[in-house]
């Protein structure tokens, strides 16, 4: 990694905790900033940071049948799933929550009371419970207009009981980091930025410039690298993405002031060496980034790992990086998606085995068209007999209930891929307590609270761009107004 150079007395503060003098100019997210132009000779060393020719396919998924598959949203962040299959957004500019379906209009479910939206502060990390289905619990990490960084959480079922878990994370316009996520550990990790001091990302005794792993509660956890601290790892400039491999080994995406983007395995007690780094110091007092970029390319935000790969979306890059790794070893980064939606944010897994990417176009420094912000879907490359699967959607209409039932009619289940479809299948989430009483134009089978409904062979192949429908109708409890959700096609 290329070293920066700190003037010796600022250095010395900075190691007695005095705090130094900013390395340099502070710019906003490193994607308004200009990358710094590099020889051919040295972009070869940097093999690491080579940009691959992209195919169809990369590590499971199908990049050339990327759809759109939710629209109309408000600059979102953060992209958390439930356990019906449904999605949870976190609009950075106005403080909602909003659930979103493939195919479906999305709704708020609630909103983060105390939000201060202003630059790149806001509404930013939000996560689900491991253990949801019990809890009830979804956590937000927000910009406030108390003047700090906070940890939040509440239940849908009441979102308006909004309870603070940790508070006094330094804030600014800039460099909030934000993202949010539980770990295989069952422990919350937050990702701070500096807040536009770099000094911040040096002192344990500040929470910003971090990664922090703290419990459910918000509390300091048993593990932590300094005793009594919720610091996991130290020295960034600012985190936006966090995600775990199958063996458990941790990375973050980080950008860069105006030459390196990085992506770090992350150790407990690790110090990443900003602001004395950016990029590779080939110092052994700080940890090397597996691998870097140019701010151009990239500007990291969001990160997350699925068959054998990580997937940072990148902003000023408007591209989405895949990476494989092998036992942590990262191979060359592939460039998906290039310019074809714009800024991206948000990646993660779906529980339906997609990849979803979430945009970022108005943001301010985007050039929205009139869908955004939207949220992209990858559907897996191979079905179980290792041709291209096809591409569908489902969307669902209540046509009449009444007190203790209801008719969903039509289902439409269309075809969005490029080749006819001879079979579907479409799954959905019972309420508790809802019974299915008939259906017609498909067949339904029920499991627990889950209903699979499959093409019957009356309606033939489905042909692109075609469509068709089924319905279906159910009892519930009295004074129930519920219905079914999370409808997915494969």
């Amino acid at each position: 990694m290329r070293a920066r150079l700190i003037p010796v007395l600022a250095f010395a503060l900075l190691t007695l905790g005095l705090g130094a003098p900013p390395a340099g100019a502070q710019t906003a997210e490193p994607e308004a900033a200009q990358g710094t132009a590099l020889g051919v000779a040295k972009r070869a060393e940097r093999d690491t940071a080579r940009e691959a020719e992209p195919g169809a396919a990369q590590n499971g998924f199908d990049f050339s049948r990327a759809e759109v598959s939710v629209t109309g949203l408000q600059v979102p962040w953060g992209l958390a799933f439930l356990p019906d299959g449904s999605a949870l957004v976190s609009e950075r500019s106005t403080g909602r929550i909003m659930q979103v379906r493939p195919g479906q209009t999305p709704t708020p479910v609630a909103t983060i009371s105390g939000v201060r939206a202003s630059g790149e502060s806001g509404l930013l990390g939000i996560a689900v419970s491991p253990a949801y289905a019990q809890d009830g619990w979804v956590y937000a990490y927000f910009t406030s207009t108390a003047g700090d960084n906070r940890l939040v959480r509440l239940k849908l079922s009441a979102p308006q009981t909004q309870e603070v878990l940790f508070s006094g994370v330094p804030s600014g316009t800039i460099h909030d980091g934000g993202r949010i996520a539980f770990g295989p550990d069952g422990m919350l990790y937050i990702a701070t930025g500096d807040a536009g001091n770099t000094s911040n990302a040096q002192n344990l005794n500040s929470p910003a410039g971090k990664i922090l792993r703290m419990t459910p509660e918000g509390g300091v956890p048993d593990g932590n690298p300094f005793p009594g601290s919720r610091v996991w790892s130290y020295g960034h400039r600012n985190v936006q993405g966090l995600a775990w491999d199958d063996e458990g080994r941790m990375y973050a995406s980080e950008f860069g002031q105006n030459t390196w983007d990085e992506v770090n395995q992350i150790v407990a007690g690790g110090n990443y060496g900003w602001p004395v780094c950016e990029g590779r110091c080939g110092n052994s007092s700080y940890r090397d980034p597996i691998v870097t970029w140019s701010t151009a390319e990239a500007s990291p935000s969001g990160l997350t790992y699925a068959d054998g790969a990580l997937y940072v979306a990148a902003l000023r890059g408007q591209r989405l990086w895949t990476i494989p790794l092998n036992a942590g070893t990262p191979g060359t980064p592939v460039a998906e998606l290039r310019s074809s939606y714009g800024r991206l944010r948000a990646v993660a897994a779906g529980p339906d085995g997609h990849l979803w990417v979430a945009t970022s176009n108005r943001d301010g420094r985007g050039a929205p068209v009139a869908q955004d912000d939207r949220i992209i879907r990858i559907p897996p490359a191979t079905d179980g007999g290792g041709e291209p699967s096809g591409t569908c959607t489902a969307t669902a209409t209540t046509q009449t209930q009444w007190s203790t039932g209801y008719v969903i009619q039509p289902v439409t289940v269309a075809n969005t891929g490029t080749a006819p479809q001879n079979g579907w299948t479409v799954t959905f989430t019972l309420p508790d307590g809802h019974a299915v009483t008939g259906s017609w134009n498909a067949t339904l089978t029920v499991s627990g609270q889950t209903v699979t409904a499959r093409n019957t062979a009356h309606n033939g192949t489905l042909a692109a761009g075609q469509s068709t429908t089924f319905g279906f109708q159910a009892t519930r409890p009295s004074g129930d107004t519920s219905v079914p959700s999370g409808y997915q096609c494969s």
